[in-house]
């Protein structure tokens, strides 16, 4: 049997538009089960132990950025350190991912928002067709964190696919869960580096944009699910 496992994450919420929500993102992290990811695993729950935390300790990474729990006992050099070991550990990941957004300023209601979302992950769906009908089966696994988006992936997947299972998950329970939301943390930088609305809190801890474009977005960017 051919699997293939897609954990999915979100930034942002389908409420109204305000400066500090300014963007809905969603990220798909693609892993195919014949390639065996646990010693990366073992290795990076070793490297939370030395940095004095449980080996199944639920990284979360928008929290390490704005200094929020568990992390707000740490200092910005500490909060660093588990954050570069969280994107090293998904730089040595043989997976893949592909972000979908929508900047909320230009969205009516929640229709158009889910219909926006709904017809990328459906075009993204299409041109990659012929790979994902190549999987026996397909597991989708997420939180059901916002009802709106349990709706988009039911609707869109099961449309499409043949042979989709969803499972609700804990973020604890998967670390690939926890790189869908680091993926999503990055993403959610990028485009308010790019539209220069950086909090305090971000710029402070990331100092230079052209160190953060070069050290964090150039290397993981280069596991984004391939454009046909």
């Amino acid at each position: 049997m051919k699997e293939l496992s897609i954990f999915v994450d979100e930034s942002g919420d389908f409420g109204e538009y305000n400066h500090h929500s300014p963007y809905y993102i969603i990220t798909m992290v693609f892993h195919d089960q014949t390639n065996d990811i646990s010693e990366e695993i073992n290795k990076f729950n070793n490297e939370l132990s030395l940095l004095g935390f449980e080996p199944n300790h639920c990284v979360h990474n928008g929290p390490i950025i704005r200094r929020e729990p568990p992390y707000e006992y740490m200092d910005i050099k500490e909060r660093r350190r588990i954050f570069n070991k969280m994107v090293a550990f998904t730089r040595q990941l043989n997976i893949s991912f592909k972000c979908f957004h929508i900047e909320k300023k230009h969205i009516a209601d929640t229709v158009e928002a889910s219909g926006k979302l709904s017809k990328q992950l459906a075009t993204f769906i299409r041109e990659h067709y012929d790979e994902f009908l190549s999987y026996d089966t397909i597991k989708v696994y997420y939180d059901n964190g916002q009802i709106e988006l349990t709706r988009i992936l039911s609707s869109v997947l099961n449309a499409l696919l043949p042979e989709v299972e969803f499972r609700k998950v804990l973020p604890s329970e998967y670390r690939l869960f926890q790189v869908a939301d680091l993926i999503c943390t990055l993403e959610l930088i990028r485009l308010k580096m790019d539209n220069k609305i950086l909090s305090k809190h971000e710029l402070a801890f990331w100092g230079k944009e052209s160190d953060f474009r070069k050290n964090y977005l150039k290397r993981l960017y280069q596991k984004e699910y391939p454009t046909t």
